[in-house]
């Protein structure tokens, strides 16, 4: 069973397009070990003479949703993967705030959790300091600067996925399939992007 990691942020709309591969993938039956990991674009960006996200994490776009997910996947793990799919979907494809308190529990009330609840255990403490522990020993450990990151063992990729799998759970796992052999077979490609997107 191969085990791997995977960063995500649900600002980033490619962490959306790998995330749903591997949701997709594994509500088909893939027996992938896989670890959600939060991985804070607000904080990677942030100026270095401004405070960390972690300070106020409630006025960084993003970073709410991501607490909500945590307190989810450390609470309630049969429901994980609904929860992270919809909190993408609410930011890409409803294009809402989720710094909004409601929006996030909204979201969360739809995939059969107690919204509000959890919301309320995300500002509670616990997680900021779980996310920023995530946060900093991706950075520390693995040199990681983006969403989505895969990891095994001791290496660790970005990468851009273009497309979302439309509920294809074969082209979804194929294509992380593909991710992952590059990364535990390949290592000599440190680059490869191309400088037109077919369209």
């Amino acid at each position: 069973m191969p085990s791997f990691s995977v960063t995500w942020d649900y600002l980033c709309p490619f962490a959306r397009n790998a995330h749903e591969h591997l949701v997709t993938a594994l509500r088909g039956g893939t027996d992938w070990d896989v670890e959600f990991r939060y991985f804070s674009l607000s904080q990677a960006h942030i100026p270095q003479d401004r405070a960390p996200v972690w300070d106020d994490p409630l006025g960084q776009p993003g970073v709410l949703a991501a607490l909500a997910a945590l307190v989810v996947r450390e609470r309630e793990p049969a429901h994980f993967l609904d929860a992270h799919i919809t909190l993408f979907a609410a930011r890409h494809d409803q294009a809402l705030d989720l710094r909004d308190r409601k929006v996030v529990a909204r979201a969360l009330d739809e995939v059969g959790l107690d919204g509000a609840g959890v919301v309320d255990e995300a500002v509670s403490g616990w997680p900021v300091q779980r996310a920023r522990a995530e946060h900093e020993e991706l950075v520390q450990r693995w040199d990681v600067f983006g969403v989505p990151t895969f990891i095994s063992d001791d290496k660790a990729v970005f990468v851009r996925l273009m497309s979302r799998p439309d509920g294809d759970a074969k082209l979804a796992e194929t294509t992380i399939e593909h991710v992952l052999d590059l990364l535990g077979n390949f290592t000599d490609l440190n680059e490869y992007k191309l400088t037109k997107i077919p369209r």
